[in-house]
């Protein structure tokens, strides 16, 4: 009879003579062999039963994730498992990927760690770490002295080219997926697992808002059918996909430490501990939120806070018989091109209507004007508009086109000094509750994406938070309508003052 994919996890047993390998009982009686940095014996924890039980019964090519705050063992039980598969599994090669070549020296410390307290060499079979390559082979008798190699364990840092070429079995391991640039490295090894019936197993914890790895991550909890959902604690499994999530149950205060405590399941996390590090002075509210509530938040160099722009929405319109203006940024080949009409109706009351976004082919092509002049034509039977800003660099074309409608066309190069102007005023603004918005989807991704980038000569302007246009980041790179919107308000700004101060 053939060997189906998911004969896979027992073919271990079988080839190792082991034949309860690759279940939690025989892995919690091998693991009792670890010895921790503490000088005591490795007992697992109940959620890490739970996890591995999940991953040894699942079938053969399965993604098995495991979300899990900063502190709860997650380098250890890593480790621990790496070694246990090379040791178990025939021919075994397990890739090891870290976020960073730091991370992949602690991996591979904590490992080598294990193999220093441990006695682990049995059945003529022994462990032999490599620090120079990262490496640890199991040997055995062979033909030379030092005896043949019957497996490895290579640890890699994620963010060097060491993906392709590597077949892993019985697993390939990913370490803090959320600080890797992006998710390529997975998804190449992901398309291997069928070669020899290999599993992938990430742990990590939680990443930044609207990056790959937590779109993903939403995706995961979607698509997958949800087996348990407990305060602090989601499971979700299909044919394909193990997924267990410690995160902060919806609705739960980052700021009560026992709703805190029940997604941080190490049991020497205590509410007293987490209250201490909660009131460190240097615990910032954004790390707080990602590694220790597991909730995915913004970088700390956002230019603008969700919760700010969240209180500038405004249900009001621009009227039909207002004097509107237009904010345009144009991109051809690798940006969007935005539009956001804009009504000054006075100093404090400044509104920003739904934006027009126009995302480029994507194949290598520009957009083509026309589409760029359909666009702006639909905004005209929308608004009553008089005055379009926007940069002519590269875009002389479209400013002449939108001139021979009778328009007012303003330049605002996008030069330092501008960039700052638009920058100062459009934040002081929105400090100050002068401006607002329609709450529209589009012109708050691009607000939401933009980081602060402090200027050499003083000031700030805003800014991508990579100059990365990998496809797969374009979504959480996009600024363009925030740039259009900065420019429009910052040149009726100055008309605003030149008129206040004639009178």
């Amino acid at each position: 009879m053939a060997t189906t994919a998911t004969d896979a996890p027992r073919l271990f047993a079988k080839l190792t003579s082991e034949f309860d390998a690759f279940t939690l009982d025989h892995f919690e009686k091998w693991a009792r062999r670890l010895i921790l940095d503490t000088g005591q014996p490795w007992e697992l924890e109940d959620f890490q039963r739970r996890f591995l039980t999940d991953l040894f019964e699942a079938p053969a090519e399965s993604e098995c994730w495991l979300i899990l705050p900063e502190g709860n063992g997650k380098t250890t039980l890593l480790a621990g498992l790496a070694l246990y598969g090379l040791r178990f599994a025939p021919d075994a090669l397990i890739p090891v990927a870290a976020s960073s070549r730091d991370q992949a020296r602690i991996m591979y410390r904590q490992a080598k760690g294990f193999l220093r307290r441990s006695q682990l060499d049995d059945q003529g079979y022994w462990f032999e770490a490599f620090d120079g390559y990262r490496r640890i082979d199991l040997r055995g008798p062979g033909r030379t002295k030092r005896g043949d190699v019957f497996g490895s364990i290579e640890v890699h840092a994620a963010d060097a080219d060491t993906g392709d070429g590597i077949i892993p079995y019985p697993f390939a391991i990913l370490d803090e997926l959320h600080r890797h640039r992006s998710l390529d490295l997975y998804e190449t090894w992901r398309g291997k697992l069928d070669k020899r019936h290999s599993q992938i197993v990430t742990i990590s914890t939680a990443g930044e808002a609207g990056g790959e790895f937590e779109e993903t991550r939403e995706k995961v909890r979607q698509q997958t059918e949800v087996m348990a959902l407990e305060p602090g604690f989601t499971l979700c499994r299909s044919d394909r996909i193990v997924f267990h999530e410690y995160a902060l149950e919806e609705g739960g205060d980052m700021e009560d430490m026992v709703v805190v405590k029940r997604c941080n399941p190490l049991p020497s996390i205590t509410v007293e501990s987490l209250g201490a590090k909660r009131g460190s002075p240097t615990m910032s509210v954004a790390h707080w939120g990602r590694f220790v509530c597991n909730v995915p938040m913004r970088s700390g160099s956002a230019a603008i806070q969700e919760r700010e722009w969240h209180d500038a929405a405004t249900a009001e319109t621009i009227p039909a018989d207002a004097d509107t203006w237009v904010g345009l940024d144009v991109g051809w080949r690798n940006d969007t091109t935005a539009f956001v009409p804009f009504w000054w109706r006075d100093d404090e009351f400044r509104l920003f209507a739904p934006a027009t976004i126009i995302e480029p082919p994507g194949d290598g092509s520009s957009t083509h004007p026309n589409v760029i002049k359909r666009a702006f034509e639909q905004l005209l039977s929308l608004y009553r508009v008089s005055t379009v800003v926007m940069d002519m660099n590269r875009a002389e074309d479209i400013a002449a086109w939108i001139s021979d409608q009778g328009l007012l066309v303003v330049d605002r190069a996008q030069t330092v000094k501008p960039q700052s102007e638009d920058y100062e005023r459009f934040m002081a603004a929105l400090r100050q509750g002068h401006l607002l918005h329609s709450g529209d989807g589009g012109l708050r991704q691009h607000a939401l994406n933009a980081v602060i980038r402090l200027l050499p000569g003083g000031g700030a302007k805003f800014d991508r938070p990579a100059e990365s246009r990998n496809k797969a980041k374009q979504s959480v790179r996009v600024i363009d309508a925030l740039v259009a919107a900065a420019m429009v308000h910052s040149v009726a700004s100055e008309r605003a003052e030149v008129w206040n101060s004639s009178w």
